[in-house]
């Protein structure tokens, strides 16, 4: 008893330290403790174990288990103390209100958590997909469920009505036809970790089991024995921390299944990698092991496109798609090219389009529209960040680099080695665009007397026959045949009133793959330069072939015997023979001036123009760096920088080609005066030899020399040659108004070559207004 008072008074000394110094107030709460643990004694069967080592046992009642020291240490024994839950249990059975087992809740959970419900605790619809998240309790009239508890199964049958999502959806995907392999894979991953899932329900179980066995056995009574069992058996709160872990897996599982209903192929990746940026250490990493898996089909079809080049998608999921309709296309040349240059039509005839592309496709409509681009199904993840994330595609970037490398290399041998792509470029150079000047100089000579004949006189055998000659006799000989072969003669729709002239253009032929750079409608660009480079040239060998006869004219007129001098004894109808002399200087004079204007613009598209776009071309063949866009591109900028500088096409919008038809008028002028000239030439020439001879008999008969009979007429009054004079001062002023016109546009262009064309044609201010040279000597005056 001294050592049970001893132990009091030292408990409240700690508890309450002003007891230390009072000794009354000491003994008051001593004794006020005895009396409180006496009536605790005497009031229930067995005293209370809130203070066991403090409580004196009873006389009758020793501790089993000995003391190291030897002797025996005072000790509750366990059928004197009991806990608040037994109090509570006691409290609820003495008022018929007992709790329900925690073994047969335990039994529910486990039920619970595969997605079944239990005897106790269920869910209140179950259809598949359609299973409602909220739990029913059956009523029971002899048990209860505490609210706690009931919170602890709300928790626990989450992770069930998880589970029971993924896993339909899985079965729906397995029973559904044509699955894609990215939706197949993410259900094979999803399975994987459902059947980690059924692994850990088969531990719980088994840990229940043990438990309801060893219910059924004799358990000692003693604290230790207790302790022990309750470490080693299966409780809601630890059902609780063991299904934590799975409990967060579901839910990114189900968030996972829900979202991709409505997806499939790249797109589903692509959500995946979307939850990949999460704060969450356990969801970004059960995540990546979820987009590793799921990005494996979508892999392995890349590796086979990049380094194969073959597509094996058959359920759209990859970002290109195949356009089956493409697949059964034709993609040959409609030209046969093993009979020569040209194929006759059936009529021999050469008119109208002769060689028809119609149901037929060409290999740039294969390239752009056979395999399309599907933004839609491309992955966010190829980059930096992704490299750094997925170990097994690190080198993914540095892959697609090699690839892109190795495809572009074989690609450009390809076209350049086994197509001989730069061949065609070339010839297309030398042919339509006059790159062979001896071929065309050949050409037109032969052509000449054809076209001047209207168009619908004209054969086809009668022109691909000069044109043979023309390249026999050339140095478009030593061109390889297949290149010589491909070249034909066409002419354009004709109207009536055109000769072959307004209508005839050269073609070269292409098939596949070489369509694929020169498509038709770079065809057509070539086309239309080629007629205004040919109709330029045709004016050019006109002017040269005036010019020679202008200057032979000239010299004939000279030579004609009382021309060169003045007689005044002309009737005043006629001309005298200085304002004659006066008409031929005027007349070579505007013909000098067209030629230095045609061959500007002949020396702007030749030299400036084709040869310098040339070497880009050749420079970007020869590099062979890029791919079949970067060619097509590079081609397309050759061809649109030519088409933009030769026909000095304008960059303001709806007068684009204001200055291109100001050029095919003053080609026109030229030719009008060209033919006038010609006819002038002929005329003013028996003029001039008709009057000599008058002229010589008039003298013949003043000295007394009778050579014939002499005439007395005078020149006609209708004579045509006041007539020709005044057109060809029309043809003349026409032609340098143009021209004033055509270098104000150019000195204003955009294009810099342009500009320089104008400085050249102007080089001396020419061709500056009447206003301009009216201020600018107002200006020198002042």
């Amino acid at each position: 008893m001294t050592t049970f008072v001893s132990s009091l008074e030292s408990l409240v000394s700690s508890v309450v330290p002003s007891a230390r110094d009072d000794r009354n107030l000491r003994d008051e709460l001593v004794s006020h403790c005895h009396d409180i643990l006496t009536s605790l004694a005497t009031s229930t069967k067995s005293s209370a174990s809130f203070l066991p080592s403090l409580v004196p046992p009873p006389p009758s009642r020793r501790s089993k288990i000995p003391s190291p020291n030897g002797h025996e240490p005072p000790r509750t024994p366990v059928s004197q103390g009991t806990s608040r839950a037994e109090l509570l249990k006691e409290y609820r059975a003495e008022n018929g209100l007992a709790q329900l087992s925690e073994q047969l809740l335990l039994r529910d959970a486990l039920y619970l958590l595969q997605g079944i419900s239990g005897k106790y605790i269920r869910f209140s619809s179950e259809n598949g997909l359609n299973i409602d998240n909220t739990l029913v309790f059956v009523d029971d009239l002899e048990h209860i469920i505490a609210a706690p508890t009931k919170a602890l199964i709300h928790s626990l049958s989450e992770v069930g009505y998880l589970y029971i999502r993924v896993e339909s959806y899985v079965q729906e995907t397995e029973a559904a036809a044509a699955v894609g392999m990215i939706k197949q894979s993410l259900c094979h991953h999803l399975q994987a970790q459902l059947t980690q899932y059924y692994r850990l329900i088969a531990v719980l179980e088994s840990q229940m089991a043990s438990k309801t066995t060893r219910s059924e056995t004799t358990i000692s009574s003693d604290d230790t024995s207790r302790d022990s069992n309750e470490t080693s058996t299966l409780t809601l709160r630890r059902l609780d921390v063991w299904i934590n872990d799975w409990r967060l897996r579901l839910r990114m599982m189900s968030v996972c299944v829900e979202a991709a209903r409505g997806t499939h192929g790249g797109a589903l990746v692509n959500l995946i990698h979307g939850y990949a940026d999460n704060g969450d250490p356990f969801v970004r990493k059960f995540t990546d092991q979820l987009l590793e898996e799921v990005s494996k089909p979508f892999f392995a079809t890349l590796h086979k496109w990049l380094f194969s080049g073959e597509l094996y998608d058959p359920f759209a999921e990859f970002f290109v798609t195949l356009d089956q309709s493409m697949t059964q296309a034709q993609f040959a040349h409609p030209s046969p090219l093993a009979g020569g240059i040209g194929q006759p039509s059936v009529d021999g005839a050469f008119g109208g389009n002769s060689d028809d592309m119609l149901g037929r496709e060409n290999g740039l409509k294969l390239w752009e529209t056979k395999y399309q681009f599907r933004k839609e199904m491309l992955p966010m993840f190829v980059g930096e960040a992704f490299g750094r994330k997925y170990s097994d595609i690190a080198g993914l970037e540095r892959s697609i680099d090699a690839a892109y490398q190795v495809a572009s290399q074989r690609l450009f041998e390809v076209f350049i080695g086994k197509f001989r792509l730069l061949d065609h470029l070339s010839a297309l150079k030398n042919y339509l665009l006059l790159g062979h000047g001896d071929f065309v100089d050949r050409l037109m000579e032969a052509l000449g007397p054809s076209l001047a004949r209207p168009a619908n006189t004209l054969y086809r055998h009668n022109l691909t026959a000069h044109l043979d000659t023309a390249l026999r006799s050339s140095n478009a000989i030593h061109d390889p045949l297949d290149v010589r072969r491909r070249l034909d003669a066409r002419m354009l729709e004709y109207s009536h009133g055109e000769i072959g002239w307004d209508v005839f253009t050269l073609e070269y032929k292409v098939d596949a793959p070489i369509d694929t750079v020169l498509d038709p409608v770079s065809m057509e660009t070539y086309l239309k330069l080629f007629r205004h480079l040919w109709q330029m040239k045709r004016i050019e060998i006109a002017l040269n072939a005036g010019w020679l006869r202008t200057v032979g004219g000239t010299r004939n007129f000279l030579r004609v015997p009382g021309m060169g001098l003045v007689q005044s004894s002309l009737n005043s109808h006629s001309l005298g023979c200085k304002e004659l002399e006066i008409e031929w200087h005027k007349v070579r004079i505007v013909m000098t001036e067209m030629i230095h204007f045609i061959r500007q613009m002949q020396a702007h598209c030749h030299l400036e123009v084709i040869e310098c776009s040339w070497k880009v071309l050749t420079d970007f063949l020869n590099k062979k760096e890029g791919d079949l866009d970067a060619l097509l591109d590079a081609h397309q900028t050759y061809l649109d920088r030519m088409a933009r500088k030769v026909l000095l096409l304008s960059s303001k919008t709806g007068k684009e080609e204001v200055i291109l038809s100001q050029v095919k008028e003053i080609f026109s002028t030229i030719l009008q005066y060209r033919e006038a000239v010609m006819f002038w030439q002929d005329n003013f020439y028996n003029y001039c030899l008709t009057e000599s001879s008058r002229r010589d008999e008039e003298l013949d008969a003043q000295r007394g020399v009778y050579t014939g009979h002499v005439r007395h007429d005078k020149p006609s009054k209708d004579s045509p040659l006041p007539g020709l004079l005044e057109r060809l001062g029309e043809y003349g002023s026409s032609f340098t108004e143009r021209a004033q016109t055509i270098v104000h546009h150019l000195q204003v262009h955009s294009d810099l070559d342009s500009r320089f064309l104008g400085v050249r044609l102007s080089f001396s201010d020419f061709y500056k207004s009447r206003k301009e040279l009216a201020q600018t000597a107002q200006k020198s005056g002042s």
